[in-house]
């Protein structure tokens, strides 16, 4: 797939002069930087996703850890009181 891609004249000098420092061809940096973005909105949005599915979930069953449960195991984490994480509860 080919794309066009229109910057403003500031950006475009700046991809210029680092792609000149860096020594590659624009058109590499941004591939480059449209794929790490990619990856970071995909990442995100399956965040996104996950967290919403805990919340209907939490929503529908009432399961749950309070804020001093998971701070005490936290705590143990690198320790000998290292420990699987406490059961959830209603």
């Amino acid at each position: 797939m080919t794309l066009s891609v229109k910057l403003d004249p500031d950006a475009e000098a700046r991809l210029k002069a680092l792609a000149e420092t860096r020594r590659l061809d624009p058109d590499v940096m941004l591939h480059e930087a449209i794929v790490e973005y990619l990856d970071r909105e995909e990442a995100r949005q399956a965040f996104k996703a996950e967290a919403l599915a805990s919340l209907s979930a939490f929503g529908e069953d009432g399961l749950h850890l309070t804020l001093d449960e998971t701070e005490a195991w936290l705590d143990g984490w690198g320790t000998d009181a290292d420990a699987p994480p406490p059961p959830c509860h209603k």
